[in-house]
Formats: C-alpha cells, structure tokens, sequence
C-alpha cells in the first residue's frame, strides 16, 4: 500500500531542522519488509522508494484486482429460461434486478400471480415495482405470501409490530451505507424483504443490491477451496449494540447470542452458493486467528463492491423492492441529507442457514 505524510521532521533523528516534512510516497511491499527500513516523521518503520528502486522497477507492488470479465450467471446450472405470461418484466441488469409491470400490489394477488412472481423473485434477486399507490396493510398482505413475518427488535415501528420505520430528514441522517445481509446475527436470518417509499429526497437516496452468488462464483479456485466449509459468528453488537446502555445490552446479548453461519451459503431453492459473510454483522471466522480473520474477511467484504454483481435502483415515491435476503447484500446511499427519505420494511422469517 502507499502512503503520503506530512509531518514535522525531528531534527535530532535525521539530522536536520525542524520543519514540515515534504509530500514523500512510501511503499510497504505485502509480503517483503526487509531492506532499506526508515524512521518516517512519526517515528513509523517505512520502506523508503528511491529514484533507484522506480527506475529498476524493484517498487512494483502485488495488488488483489483482476481486470477483464466476469463470470455472469444469472439462472442455477440447469435452470431453462422460461417466459412470463402475466406480467412484463424489464431486466436492469444482466443477473440482478429487474422490474415488474403489469402488477397491481393493491389487489389480491392469486396462486398463479404468486408462483410466477416467485419464479422471477429467485431468478432475479430483487423485484421492483414502480407506482403502487398502497399503504402498510397492503405491503403486509403482500409480504405474508411469501411467510411468517419478522419483528425487529432494534429499529422503529410503524404501524405495526411488523413494520420497520425509516425516517431520515435533518435530524436523522441515513445510516445503512453500509453493505450488509439483513439480520444475520439471528440464528434463522431473512427470507427476504419488501421495501416500501412514500417519501423521496429530489434527487440521491438510491439502494444498490449485490449478487452475492456471482461473487462466489468469480472468487480465485485457491479462496474457494480455503472458505468452503468454514463457519462465522454473526452479532447485532458492533452496529446496534453501540447505541445501548450496558445492561440493555446485556439484556439484549442473552436475548440475541451471536450466530455462526457457514461463510459460504447453499440457497435452499436454488442450490446456489453464495458468499455470505458481511462488514455490518459477521465479526469474525471460526477457527482463525484473529489478525487472519480479519484479513480474510476484509478481503470477502469487498467482493460485493464488485460493480459487476449490482443493480442501482432510483427511487420514486410509490416504488416497492422485494429482495431475496439469502442470495444478496445491499446498501442505501446517504447522499441525500438534510432531505426526507421514509421507508417502511416488512421481513419475511427465513431458515437457518447450511
């Protein structure tokens, strides 16, 4: 990695007057520490990069990127493309998300209406519908389709048990730009979810979702083989925890024990694997010493950063999204304060993962 100082140099150490250190690179080799170590204006061991070492090319570093395409595969090995007969489904992406029209979420949605939503909600992630003039009974008559509902027991309430308020505005700036599973520190996560906007900011407040079975699918055979088969504790402390007193914590903790789950998921529909470790929940892997658990996590995270495995969704006033909790990760951009932006979410109850 490189870093740019500038410091106040210490006249004692490298022998010369104090002053403001000039803008230097330096450059950590990842694997090779040894040779030319230097005392940076901090007192940090660095490794210096002369105008030797660039002209030999001896500076050059070992970077994780990989250029070129990806391996994009929307449907299970074996799945058949079929058509939609009672509805019009515009793709916004290659393999995750596309929107549905033709639907009217207010009306009573029948067994064949039901099966063929489901079809394209596990062929394509996350489902959008625009213009759905609906309030939170229909929004949970909709979402109870698909199973028994959550309660959240962290975050505001609407107008009922089963309905998660977000209401962002100047005094509430939004917080979950952070790419993350739901609730994954349960012992049984989320099915899915389904997202509901009355309020837009006029412009930003978009939600982009990850693909997260293309993102074990494009990982190195050498990572898949080191990951398959390994567990994780999931836990609400980190983010929700942090905003507790320490008994409501405690209280909470016994309430909610952290959860391990395998670091890579079989869908139990699709048979797919996915990666399924995320930044907000997932605080280490089982088996590892902390400093690697770390550095292997950090390294999964950053899979769903992947632009390839996205879809971005702008939203509208009336705009619903339903999410296959199992299959993505997703993140809603804050760039929108001091403007209102209301949500309401339901979350359908999932299984423990395998």
């Amino acid at each position: 990695m490189y870093r740019s100082h500038r410091n106040r140099l210490d006249d004692q150490r490298f022998g010369r007057k104090p002053g403001i250190c000039a803008w230097s690179l330096f450059f950590i080799p990842k694997s090779d520490y040894s040779g030319k170590n230097l005392i940076d204006c901090e007192g940090a061991l660095v490794m210096s990069v002369t105008t030797t070492d660039y002209l030999s090319r001896d500076y050059l570093p070992t970077r994780e990127f990989r250029a070129g395409a990806r391996h994009l595969q929307r449907l299970p090995e074996g799945a058949e493309e079929q058509p939609y007969t009672l509805f019009a489904l515009k793709p916004l992406g290659p393999i995750i998300g596309a929107e549905i029209e033709g639907v009217d979420l207010g009306q009573p949605v029948g067994p064949e209406l039901k099966a063929e939503l489901h079809r394209a909600f596990l062929e394509w992630k996350v489902l959008f519908f625009r213009n759905q003039t609906i309030d939170s009974s229909q929004q949970l008559a909709f979402a109870k389709l698909w199973g028994e509902l959550e309660k959240h027991p962290f975050l505001p309430r609407g107008s009922a048990e089963e309905v998660t308020r977000f209401e962002k505005g100047a005094d509430m700036t939004g917080n979950e730009n952070v790419w993350h599973t739901d609730v994954t520190w349960r012992l049984d996560p989320a099915l899915g979810s389904v997202l509901r906007l009355s309020e837009v900011p006029p412009h930003g407040g978009d939600t982009l979702w990850a693909d997260m079975g293309a993102a074990y699918d494009n990982l190195p055979e050498d990572v898949k083989r080191r990951i398959d088969g390994l567990t994780a504790i999931h836990d609400f402390t980190p983010s929700f925890g942090r905003r507790m007193t320490p008994d409501i914590l405690a209280a909470k903790q016994e309430e909610f024990p952290a959860a391990e789950h395998p670091v890579v998921r079989t869908h139990p529909e699709t048979g797919r694997k996915t990666l399924f470790v995320n930044a907000a929940f997932t605080v280490r892997i089982v088996g590892l010493e902390p400093e690697e658990s770390e550095r292997l996590l950090n390294y999964l995270f950053r899979q769903a950063q992947t632009p390839e495995y996205q879809v971005r969704f702008h939203w509208e006033a009336n705009s619903v999204a339903f999410w296959d909790n199992r299959a993505t990760q997703h993140y809603a951009a804050s760039d929108y304060f001091p403007h209102r932006r209301v949500a309401e979410r339901i979350s359908i109850a999932g299984d423990r993962p395998y």
